[in-house]
């Protein structure tokens, strides 16, 4: 009979594993490392994202139940202190960096001309407690995390990623973050920083974003409005010469105002940098800004970022990391397949069967089929 994969073994043939050992090589990862490689961590970290465990144990417990079929996808059967221990001392860059050699792999697979790339950027709190977790104290009964999220809707999936302690400001962490001259680039208000608007403008970049209430806009132009849209008013206009009192504001092009009615009848100020566009337009990439809203609740809902198996700024790295290379393999399993159009019906579907020996694109119905080999005789009945 024909040999037929689990779909853990499926989803992981997705992982570029000569990158990853090229990673693991450049970190030292497994260097005196005995009974644990990071290979075998990577494979039960996301066997834990997959499965839906929400603990060492249940991680231990279910690598152990499948021992046969972890040894045919690399895997090994490991004990709840080592692992523990692999995810506190093994350097996170192998897992972060794993992660945007994927994204980037992805990225060369999109054909799109310079200036038409939307991305999104946000940030979503994560829940810490525990011993390990002072790194992420910001006050005397609060700790959490960050993580930082460039996305791109058209791909949907990230393209970058940081975590941080959660006191740090989400515009310290956009400073850093990679841009992409004449990429469009979507935010919120968490972002409202005129100096680097300016260096987003200096490098071609569309910015679409909100005005704060409090922000007057010296108006110098009055454009038409369309015809049968929710758009109140557009107008182009210079932002204050101070962003505060100490602060100049190096941002002395026009900007634009586009007023605009959501649905609720709530009236948005939107703030962007191209003048030229059609009003309608600039609403509509505000309103994008969604897709991030959706990513981030779809995998606090799917994979685990919520529960952490550890509470060191290297154990919860190597966790945020681990659930987006998991997102990754979700998506592109999904895109191979058309059986199963919702992402988190797929998604459950992969939990549903993660051990099983089924087709990736047979996730549902009856798993069994004929396995004809052509060497075996074949019996007829008369």
């Amino acid at each position: 009979m024909r040999h037929q994969n689990s779909v853990f073994h499926d989803l992981l043939k997705r992982v570029p594993w000569g990158e990853f050992e090229r990673l693991v090589a450049e970190q030292g990862a497994d260097r005196r490392v005995r009974r644990l490689p990071t290979k075998s961590q990577l494979i039960a970290l996301l066997y834990g994202q997959l499965s839906g465990a929400e603990s060492l144990r249940e991680i231990v417990g279910g690598l152990e139940s499948h021992g046969r079929r972890l040894y045919h996808v690399g895997g090994r059967s490991v004990s709840r202190s080592t692992l523990s221990d692999a995810n506190a001392l093994r350097p996170s860059a192998v897992f972060s960096d794993l992660f945007a050699a994927m994204v980037a792999q992805a990225q060369r697979g999109l054909r799109r001309k310079v200036g038409e790339a939307v991305y999104l950027i946000d940030s979503t709190g994560l829940r810490l407690s525990g011993t390990g977790s002072q790194w992420a104290h910001f006050s005397a009964k609060a700790c959490g995390a960050k993580a930082h999220i460039i996305y791109d809707p058209a791909a949907d999936q990230p393209i970058y990623a940081a975590v941080t302690a959660a006191k740090v400001n989400d515009i310290t962490v956009a400073q850093t973050m990679p841009i992409e001259a004449g990429a469009t680039y979507v935010f919120d208000l968490a972002y409202y920083d005129y100096a680097w608007w300016t260096g987003l403008h200096a490098a071609g970049c569309r910015i679409v974003t909100r005005f704060k209430s409090n922000t007057p806009l010296a108006v110098t132009t009055e454009l038409d409005l369309p015809e049968g849209t929710d758009i109140l008013s557009d107008r182009i206009g210079l932002l204050p010469q101070r962003q505060a009192k100490s602060r100049k504001n190096p941002f002395s092009d026009p900007v634009r105002e586009v007023r605009v009615k959501t649905h609720t009848g709530k009236v948005l100020r939107i703030l962007s940098n191209d003048l030229k566009a059609p009003a309608q337009e600039v609403a509509d990439l505000y309103k994008r800004r969604w897709a991030i809203e959706l990513f981030f609740r779809w995998v606090k809902q799917t994979l685990k970022i919520r529960h952490f198996l550890g509470t060191s700024e290297n154990a919860v790295r190597i966790q945020i990391a681990v659930a987006l290379i998991a997102f990754l393999l979700l998506r592109r399993a999904q895109n191979d397949q058309e059986a199963v159009p919702s992402p988190l019906k797929f998604a459950r579907l992969v939990r549903a069967n993660l051990m099983h020996r089924r087709r990736i694109d047979r996730l549902i119905g009856d798993p069994t089929e004929p396995l004809r080999n052509n060497n075996q005789l074949a019996l007829q009945w008369s």
